[in-house]
C-alpha cells in the first residue's frame, strides 16, 4: 500500500497515476486551498475534503507529493514576485516539524523557471534545507511528449530520498508519442461555433494567417499561435490566449480551440474523470467553462507521475553518483 500526502494537491494526478499503476494507495492527507480544485478531487475519489492551508497542517506522512504556484517562476513573471513561489518552502518547514517519521520521498513539481536566474535562490535554498533533514536531491526537467502525450509540456521535477540514494532519471521508462487523433473529438461530437476562434485579436495572431515577412517582423514583439498537427504546445488555463498551446484547423477551414474534454485527455485524465466533473461544473449550452480549462491545466501530467511512481515502486530507481568540483551530480562508471 502506497501511503500518500499531498500539499498544493490540485485534482489529484498524484493519487490518479498511482491507480493507473493498480497500486492501493491510502491518503494520508489532501491539501489545496482552492475551492474549485478540492471539490473535483471529492468527485473523482472516495473522498470528502475540505479546502485547508498548507502553513497550519501538522500530520505525518510516509511520501509527500507537492506542486506549489508556480506563476511566479514562469518566464512571463520573473520580475514580478508575489511570494507565491516561495510556498514551497512551507513543505520544508511541515517535514521539519515531523521529528524523526519523516516521508521516505518528497516529490516537488513546477514550470522550469524554478532554475532560472532571478528564481534559483529559492530552489536552492529548498534543495539545501532538504539536505539538511538527510535527503539526496535529485531533479530534471521532463517532456510530456516523452512519456506518451502529445503536448510539449516541460516541467521541473525533483525527487528528494530520505538517505543517501539518489533518484537516475535516466531509469525512467519512457513512452512513444500517442498519435493526436486518440485525444480529438470528433466535429460532430461538439458545438463546433463555440470552439470557433473569432476574436480579432486572436485572429491576428494565427500564424497560418500571417505572412513570414509578418512573423519576422514582430518576433521581437510576441509570438504567433501555431496551428496543432502533431502536438499541443504547453496546456495553460485558457486556450484562447496568445501563444497559448495552439489551436485545430476545422473540416470547413477554419480555426477552434481544443475542447475542455481535450484538455483533460491531455493531462491523462480519462472520460469517464471528465464527465463526473460536467456534473460538479456544468457547463452553459453557448459558453466555454473557464473553470474545466483551469482544472486540468493547472494539474501535472499523469503519465508523467506515473513513470516516477513507477521507478519508485519497482525498488531499482538509484544509481550510484559522485559530484564534480562544480557540485553536480555525475554517474560512476
Amino acid at each position: 500500500m502506497v501511503k500518500l500526502l499531498s500539499l498544493f494537491g490540485g485534482i489529484g494526478a498524484d493519487i490518479k497515476a498511482l491507480k493507473n499503476l493498480g497500486e492501493e494507495v491510502k491518503t494520508i492527507d489532501y491539501v489545496e486551498w482552492k475551492a474549485n480544485r478540492v471539490k473535483a478531487y471529492n468527485a473523482m475519489n472516495p473522498f470528502r475534503y475540505k479546502t485547508q492551508d498548507v502553513r497550519t497542517w501538522d500530520l505525518k506522512p510516509d511520501i509527500l507529493v507537492h506542486g506549489s504556484p508556480c506563476q511566479d517562476n514562469s518566464a512571463a513573471n520573473l520580475n514580478d514576485d508575489k511570494g507565491r513561489s516561495q510556498l514551497m518552502l512551507e513543505t520544508l518547514r511541515i517535514i521539519s516539524e515531523m521529528g524523526e517519521w519523516r516521508p521516505l520521498f518528497v516529490i516537488w513539481e513546477n514550470v522550469k523557471g524554478a532554475t532560472f536566474k532571478k528564481k534559483r535562490p529559492i530552489f536552492d535554498q529548498y534543495l539545501e534545507e532538504m539536505e539538511k533533514m538527510g535527503y539526496t536531491n535529485s531533479w530534471d526537467v521532463l517532456s510530456s511528449l516523452d512519456f506518451g502525450i502529445p503536448q510539449s509540456r516541460e516541467r521541473l521535477f525533483c525527487i528528494s530520498i530520505l538517505g543517501d540514494s539518489v533518484f537516475d532519471f535516466s531509469k525512467l521508462r519512457k513512452r512513444p508519442m500517442r498519435p493526436l487523433d486518440e485525444f480529438l473529438q470528433d466535429e460532430d461530437e461538439i458545438d463546433l461555433e463555440k470552439y470557433v476562434v473569432k476574436i480579432p485579436s486572436m485572429l491576428s495572431r494565427l500564424a497560418d494567417l500571417a505572412t513570414p515577412e509578418l512573423i519576422e517582423a514582430n518576433k521581437s514583439k510576441f509570438r504567433y499561435v501555431e496551428t496543432v498537427k502533431t502536438h499541443f504546445g504547453t496546456l495553460t488555463e485558457r486556450p484562447d490566449r496568445c501563444p497559448g498551446p495552439g489551436v485545430l484547423k476545422t473540416s470547413d477551414g477554419r480555426y477552434r480551440y481544443p475542447t475542455e474534454r481535450e484538455y483533460w485527455r491531455l493531462m491523462g485524465f480519462d472520460d469517464a474523470d471528465f464527465d463526473l466533473m460536467l456534473q460538479e461544473f456544468p457547463v452553459k449550452e453557448i459558453y466555454r467553462s473557464a473553470t474545466l480549462y483551469a482544472l486540468a491545466g493547472n494539474s501535472i501530467d499523469v503519465q508523467v507521475l506515473e513513470a516516477i511512481f513507477e521507478l519508485l515502486i519497482s525498488g531499482d530507481y538509484a544509481s550510484d553518483f559522485i559530484s564534480d568540483d562544480a557540485g553536480q551530480l555525475r554517474l560512476i562508471y
